[in-house]
């Protein structure tokens, strides 16, 4: 096929357009112009429609006539980076059969880079016409330009000097969960223009909170560029957390104060020099699109039966995700965008890892969800991403979704049984002892399997969704009536327990209770096997009153105020990070099963009550069994292990008479949360009996056991 030349209007003029070439997808500065490459298998006709540096008014529509399989492309001679761009597509509007073309919708490039504008909600934006008898098969002619974001073309080159990852291992990770916004909207050390931004995250006071409270990764809530649901803003709410992706490629413009990628990539690189690693949650199970009642922005427009999961002939769309659609990564282009982004954001943003929401739906193919499937094939084999940290939400809404352990290495998982049981134990439903030591011990029972490492559990008490910490201790009943569903949103099961009170309360004996339960949680979290998450704002006493939903609340509700952080409670956190750093026996990444040691004969793991006997099997199904006590060594891996031993207790019952080990000549009390100031001694320990509601741990103070027998 010879090469076409397209001819331009008169107002571009000097600018030659020319075939252009495939790759890379998207829009690339070559130095000498532009070239554009989109895919559409479907398509009939694509034109490319250049804006002015506003994106208000269209100043060129050219059609793409090139096309190499099913990638289209064109060079356009002349235009720089800052070059506002859209997209039309030509084809059958036949939603019976999954194609739903519309060439008076522009289209956002799916691998757009940076956006110009903002989407302003208008029917214009659906490809049918709102209240027509027809539905969704009905063709609406209004040109949605107005409405709509424009891609802009970006320049992603960036100084980044003597960058370093910091390539933390993965059994010294301790995650801390944030969002841009939250974390610094009321921030009083944070220049008030920086506020709720990458530079604002990255300011000073916010990186020196983070080392004394001892984090080596921050993940942040999606970033990629959103969009605030229509049901939302006719309620005068935005989408807070930002799981409604519309631009793969492109920073969220809400957390910029430049509106440059040169903001997110500062924001890193300072992270880096303080040896913290930035981590990502990433969407790649829907669009912002929604269900055939929702706009046509970009992939719905570009090859709706390609980019989609579909059903009932190609009308409907299939809704694993509880979103309205599904992405379809069973085809290779859909394939290729999700790796391509996610290479894009090490490559271009120098980013440590992700975390894939529900991520079920990445490893689902049509027999089902399969860990060997094409997305793991893809991420486990690319140079640049298995490199790199992933971590798996392991569950969606479809069948089959929940595949908590299922997921092949190197990926980390949230670990949602973690979180129950933990909570459950502490607030003292019967018969928890037995879950608690699966929890501590890393979860083996789904994670130890397939060479898989004792870190693959992700371990959290909260997260973004459910309670805070504060609340988990000052509610048993969610209060989310703020997002106006009548409080049906949001999880009913949270085995939270108020202490006595619901909600705020000047009670000092509820208070001291809160306190402790707290610690007691936050201390079972980080002496488990596994990598610990913290939620941003559990160390300072953050409450959302009672919302255990507050996707909406781009307010107070969510903004963690720093005036009224709890000071002893962000020391506590620092201690227990730095007892976990200090005592590598807390960091194994090999999983526990109670084998003796070549070395001492002595189990690694030896299970007791707080006489000091070791449980039987029918015991652990006791319901009065409410202090557990473990002894830990380091499993061989080849030679002499460490000789040194911990000794934990976990006491959700009255105070007990306690026996500690004859496995050592002496135990040094380390940690005891009913004392949160407590320092260790360097002495043994005479401490006879567990307080109740308490975490206590020791430490040998030698390896050398009296010989007798655990």
């Amino acid at each position: 096929m010879t090469p076409q030349t397209v001819s331009l209007p008169a107002r571009l003029q000097g600018h030659a357009a020319g075939p252009g070439r495939p790759w890379p997808m998207g829009a690339s500065f070559t130095g000498d112009g532009v070239n554009f490459a989109v895919f559409s298998a479907h398509a009939e006709r694509i034109e490319l429609c250049l804006f002015s540096p506003d994106g208000r008014k269209e100043m060129a529509r050219l059609p793409v006539i090139e096309r190499d399989g099913d990638i289209w492309h064109i060079h356009v001679g002349g235009l720089t980076p800052g070059t506002v761009y859209g997209f039309r597509a030509h084809g059958p509007y036949a939603p019976e059969r999954g194609h739903r073309f519309n060439p008076n919708k522009l289209l956002l490039d799916p691998y757009a880079r940076a956006l110009e504008g903002r989407l302003k909600w208008s029917d214009a934006l659906m490809g049918y016409k709102i209240g027509s008898p027809r539905g969704d098969l009905s063709f609406d002619t209004r040109d949605s330009a107005f409405a709509v974001p424009k891609a802009v073309v970006a320049d992603p080159s960036f100084s980044w000097g003597t960058d370093q990852a910091p390539r933390t291992q993965r059994i010294d990770t301790v995650i801390y969960e944030a969002h841009v916004k939250s974390m610094t909207a009321r921030h009083p050390g944070v220049r008030e223009g920086l506020r709720g931004t990458y530079l604002g995250l990255c300011a000073d006071p916010v990186i020196e909170h983070l080392q004394k409270l001892g984090v080596t990764a921050i993940e942040l809530l999606p970033v990629h560029a959103f969009i605030d649901d229509r049901f939302l803003v006719a309620k005068g709410l935005r989408n807070h957390w930002g799981y409604n992706t519309l631009a793969f490629f492109a920073p969220e413009p809400r957390y910029m104060s430049k509106g440059a990628l040169w903001e997110f990539q500062t924001m890193v690189r300072r992270f880096h020099s303080a040896g913290i690693e930035v981590i990502l949650d990433v969407v790649y199970n829907h669009t912002a699109e929604g269900d055939e009642w929702g706009p046509t922005l970009s992939f719905r427009g570009l090859d709706n039966a390609s980019y989609y999961r579909l059903t009932g002939g190609g009308r409907s769309y299939v809704n694993d995700t509880g979103t309205g659609n599904t992405l379809n990564l069973t085809h290779p282009m859909v394939l290729r965008m999700v790796m391509d982004s996610l290479r894009y954001w090490v490559e271009a943003g120098h980013v440590d890892g992700f975390r894939f929401d529900l991520a079920t739906v990445l490893g689902r193919e049509a027999h089902g969800f399969d860990g060997e499937g094409g997305f793991f094939d893809a991420i486990r084999q690319d140079p640049v991403l298995s490199r790199v940290k992933l971590i798996a939400e392991p569950w969606d809404v479809g069948p089959g979704g929940y595949q908590l352990g299922a997921y092949p290495h190197p990926f980390h998982e949230w670990n949602d049984k973690f979180r129950d049981g933990v909570r459950r134990f502490w607030k003292g439903d019967a018969g928890m002892a037995r879950d608690l030591a699966a929890r501590l011990l890393g979860s083996a029972e789904r994670f130890d399997h397939s060479g898989r490492a004792a870190t693959s559990s992700v371990n959290f008490v909260t997260s973004h969704d459910g309670f805070t910490l504060e609340d988990l201790v000052s509610y048993t009943i969610k209060r989310n009536f703020a997002n106006g569903e009548d409080n049906r949103d949001g999880h009913h099961e949270n085995h939270s327990d108020n202490l006595g009170v619901e909600g705020p309360t000047k009670d000092a004996k509820v208070l001291a209770a809160r306190s402790l339960r707290k610690r007691n949680l936050l201390a079972t979290l980080m002496l488990a096997q596994g990598v610990p998450m913290l939620l941003a704002g559990d160390e300072t006493g953050h409450t959302q009153g009672g919302n255990n939903n507050a996707y909406a609340q781009d307010n107070e509700t969510s903004w963690i105020d720093w005036s009224q952080a709890d000071a002893g409670l962000t020391r506590f956190v620092a201690r227990l990070t730095a007892l976990r750093r200090t005592l590598s026996i807390l960091r194994q990444r090999r999983f526990l099963h109670a084998q003796k040691r070549l070395s001492d004969g002595l189990p690694d793991v030896i299970w007791r009550r707080a006489d000091g006997t070791v449980p039987q099997s029918e015991e652990w199904h006791d319901p009065a069994f409410r202090c557990l006590c473990v002894e830990l060594r380091m499993q061989a891996e080849g030679g002499d292990p460490n000789p040194e031993a911990v000794f934990a207790v976990f006491n959700t019952g009255a105070s007990a008479a306690l026996h500690l080990p004859d496995t050592a000549p002496g135990w040094e009390l380390l940690l005891d949360t009913t004392r949160p100031d407590l320092e260790p001694s360097g002495r043994p320990s005479d401490l006879t009996a567990a307080p109740a509601q308490s975490v206590l741990l020791f430490r040998s103070l030698t390896g050398t056991p009296k010989g007798g027998k655990p």
